[in-house]
C-alpha cells in the first residue's frame, strides 16, 4: 500500500504534466515557462477547455465579462460572513452555493463570478462597499480593479495574469482529484468546485505562501540571512518556501515568477525587497545544501508566490483565494475531462482493524 497514493496512477488527461525529476511543467503541451509569461489568462482557459489556443480570444473574454455581476442574494450572503468574520475560502464557498453548475455555460459563470466574490467580500470584510465589476476589463485587470478602485497599470496586470496562469493547473493534486472524485459520480461541476475549495483550503496544498514572505521581512538586510537562515536550521525548521513533495529539482514555477516579480518591480520601490529575496533564496540554498545535504531541496512555487502577490498588495490572507481565482480553471477543465470518459473512482483500501470480535450484550 502507497500511503497518500504516491505514485498510484488514478487518471490520464491531457491538460497539464508534471515531472518531478527533470523539474518540467508542461500545460496543454506548453511549457509553463513559454505559456505563463506570454498568455492571458482567457487564453490559457481556453486552451484548458478547448486544447488549442483561441485564434481570436475577444469573444470568450467578452463574454466571461458579461458574466460577472453578482446577484443580490450573493452579496447579502457574503455581507453577513463579513459581519461574523469568516474565513475568506469559507465565505468563497458559501458564496458559491448561489450557482448552477451542470454544464459549460455554468462552468463560465463560476469561473467569472470567482474573483468577484474574494473581491467583494474582501471589501466587506474591511467595512467598504463592494465595487461593480468594469467589462472593459480583462479578468485579472477587473480583479485588481475590484479590490482598490484602481485601473491597475499594464505592468501590474501582466504581473497577476502570469501568476494566474502559473498555478492554474498542476498535475492530479489534492483539491483536482476531490473535483474528479465528485464528478465521476455524478454530480455536478459547482459540487465539484466546492469540494475543491475545502481541500485546497487546507494549510498543506494552498495555504503556505504567506510565511515564505514574513521571512524574507524578518530578515530585513542581506547581513542578517545567514545567521538567521543558520539559527532556524539549526533549530531543526523548515525553511518556508523551499523543497516540494513532487519536483526533486528546483520547481520550474518558480523561475517563472521571479521573472514576474523582477519585471513587476524593476524601476519601482519594491526592487530592494526583491533583491532581498534574491539573495536570501541564494544563501538559503547553499546552507540547505549544507545542513541537509543530499535532499536537494530547491525554491518551489510559494517563495515567489509571496514576493508577487504582495507585490500587488495583496494581503497575506488572500493568497490562497487568488490561488482558487486561478485554479478553479483548471478544477472545471480536469471535470469536463472526468465527464467525456467517466468512471466513478472507488478505490480500495486494507482494513487493518480488530477480527472475530464477540457481541456480549449489554452488561
Amino acid at each position: 500500500m502507497r500511503s497518500g497514493l504516491e505514485g498510484v496512477v488514478a487518471a490520464e488527461t491531457s491538460l497539464s504534466m508534471v515531472d518531478g525529476v527533470h523539474g518540467e511543467l508542461v500545460i496543454a503541451g506548453y511549457p509553463v515557462e513559454d505559456l505563463a509569461l506570454n498568455a492571458t489568462f482567457e487564453e490559457t482557459i481556453w486552451l484548458l477547455w478547448n486544447g488549442s489556443l483561441p485564434k481570436d480570444v475577444g469573444p470568450f473574454r467578452h463574454d466571461l465579462a458579461s458574466r460577472r455581476t453578482l446577484s443580490q442574494a450573493t452579496l447579502d450572503r457574503l455581507a453577513s460572513a463579513a459581519a461574523e468574520d469568516v474565513d475568506p475560502m469559507d465565505a468563497l464557498r458559501m458564496a458559491l452555493g448561489s450557482a448552477s453548475g451542470k454544464d459549460e455555460e455554468d462552468a463560465r459563470n463560476v469561473v467569472a463570478i470567482f474573483p468577484c466574490i474574494v473581491a467583494a467580500y474582501w471589501r466587506l470584510l474591511h467595512g467598504r462597499d463592494p465595487i461593480s465589476p468594469r467589462p472593459d476589463l480583462g479578468h485579472a485587470a477587473n480583479y485588481l480593479f475590484m479590490l482598490t478602485g484602481e485601473v491597475p497599470s499594464e505592468n501590474r496586470v501582466r504581473g497577476l495574469e502570469t501568476y494566474l496562469n502559473t498555478v492554474v493547473d498542476h498535475g492530479l493534486n489534492a483539491s483536482t482529484f476531490t473535483a474528479r472524485v465528485i464528478v465521476s459520480t455524478g454530480s455536478d461541476f459547482v459540487s465539484a468546485v466546492a469540494g475543491a475549495i475545502g481541500a485546497l483550503k487546507g494549510p498543506l496544498h494552498g495555504g503556505a505562501p504567506g510565511p515564505a514572505l514574513d521571512m524574507v521581512f524578518e530578515i530585513g538586510d542581506v547581513a542578517r540571512a545567514e545567521p538567521y537562515l543558520r539559527e532556524r536550521l539549526s533549530r531543526g525548521e523548515k525553511l518556508m518556501g523551499f523543497g516540494h513533495r513532487v519536483y526533486k529539482v528546483r520547481d520550474p514555477r518558480a523561475d517563472v515568477l521571479s521573472v514576474a516579480a523582477e519585471r513587476m518591480f524593476r524601476g519601482g520601490d519594491n526592487i530592494k525587497l526583491y533583491e532581498l529575496a534574491r539573495a536570501v533564496e541564494k544563501i538559503a540554498l547553499r546552507l540547505l545544501e549544507e545542513y541537509k545535504p543530499g535532499r536537494n531541496l530547491q525554491t518551489n512555487v510559494e517563495f515567489y508566490t509571496a514576493l508577487l502577490l504582495h507585490g500587488l498588495g495583496l494581503d497575506v490572507p488572500l493568497f490562497t483565494p487568488t490561488f482558487a481565482v486561478s485554479r478553479v480553471a483548471g478544477w472545471l477543465a480536469h471535470s469536463f475531462e472526468q465527464r467525456r470518459a467517466n468512471r466513478i473512482i472507488r478505490p480500495q483500501s486494507a482494513y487493518i482493524g480488530p477480527k472475530r470480535r464477540t457481541w456480549r450484550g449489554p452488561v
